[in-house]
């Protein structure tokens, strides 16, 4: 009798989704660059994205189909604020700049470095876990994406364009690691929440410096970019933190790029080269690495209390206050008692322990 085939840790195809659709939108910004200016058109995409969020949100409760996430709190809009200066501001107006010079496939997969950005910050500046497997994982993957920078005759691209994307890549690195934080949150309203601010903030800016506003047909094929590329793709990535972490999330995120290229070989017909190919099977194998970990060891957990969607599992064993949502997955406020045991897990809401 053939073994069952070992199933993907929870979180991982949320996040693979997420980066499928992030990374289709690369190549269709470009295309609506051409008539659409970069600030302006970096607004249109997260307004489209927050409005459309918070609205099937709305949809939602007039259906009486109430969400079963956990709202947020008081004490999570100092990360939420934070996130959306830095990933909704700052991130998207450096990508529109970066792409309008540039060509999309490359800039498809220059984005790679927000993996790395983001496993960087995680490990060095809030602390998460990581070992070998993991840090040869981001180096195939910084590997896959400077050898489809370099151009041969001219060294790495080091011109405005270049790095406006990797300012791109960096602050979406900070806004990955602060989402993260707030994880355990509805992912869909803090999605929202992100794309309408930072796509108003966008708007107000681009409009004030005297970007012209685009055709009908334009603006609300951006919005709809927008919507499926930035906002739900964010929901899902805000999902695949809870369960991952932002190290292991940025790196199956990595492979977005691989999504952006395609579309832009087969909508743009730019060129591919078989230096797009060997970065891109560099990148994979980072990617591989990080997909097949195995992290087992006996850890303790300390009390904790907190509120995010959840079922009762081996972390999950608690009472109910009255009033408490039946049915399973549910959200309330819980507390977690001591407990030490050894399991396969990842940096997700309840394993942020010191190794």
């Amino acid at each position: 009798m053939s073994a069952r085939p070992r199933a993907l840790p929870r979180g991982v195809g949320a996040a693979l989704l997420a980066a499928a659709l992030f990374g289709a939108s690369t190549p269709l910004a470009k295309l609506l660059l051409r008539e659409v200016d970069p600030w302006l058109l970096a607004g249109v995409l997260y307004l489209g994205s927050g409005i459309g969020l918070l609205g099937f949100r709305t949809l939602l409760r007039v259906l009486g189909r109430v969400p079963r996430e956990a709202p947020l709190r008081r004490r999570d809009l100092p990360w939420l604020i934070a996130a959306i200066v830095t990933g909704g501001g700052i991130g998207p107006v450096f990508l529109m700049f970066g792409l309008a010079g540039g060509s999309a496939t490359q800039a498809s997969l220059l984005l790679n470095l927000e993996g790395v950005f983001t496993a960087l910050l995680a490990w060095f500046a809030f602390g998460e876990h990581f070992d070998r497997r993991i840090a040869l994982g981001m180096v195939s993957i910084t590997a896959g994406a400077l050898l489809i920078a370099w151009q041969p005759g001219h060294g790495l691209p080091l011109e405005r364009g270049a790095l406006l994307l990797a300012g791109a890549c960096l602050a979406w690195a900070v806004d990955n690691n602060l989402t993260r934080n707030i994880s355990g949150g509805d992912p869909a309203l803090i999605a929202g929440l992100k794309g309408s601010a930072a796509g108003v903030a966008n708007l107000t800016i681009a409009l004030s410096l005297g970007a012209p506003l685009p055709p009908v047909t334009q603006a609300l094929a951006a919005g709809v970019v927008g919507f499926f590329g930035y906002g739900v793709s964010l929901m899902l990535f805000v999902r695949a933190l809870r369960e991952l972490g932002a190290a292991r999330t940025g790196a199956y995120f990595s492979t977005a790029p691989f999504v952006g290229a395609l579309v832009s070989v087969v909508a743009l017909g730019e060129p591919l080269s078989g230096r797009l190919v060997a970065g891109g099977v560099l990148m994979a194998l980072g990617v591989w690495l990080h997909i097949s970990e195995r992290h087992v060891h006996e850890h303790a957990h300390e009390a904790l209390q907190h509120e995010h969607l959840h079922r009762h599992d081996a972390h999950h064993q608690h009472d109910h206050e009255p009033g408490t949502p039946v049915g399973e997955p549910h959200s309330h406020p819980h507390l977690h008692a001591p407990l030490r045991h050894s399991h396969r897990h990842y940096p997700d809401l309840h394993h942020r322990h010191p190794h």
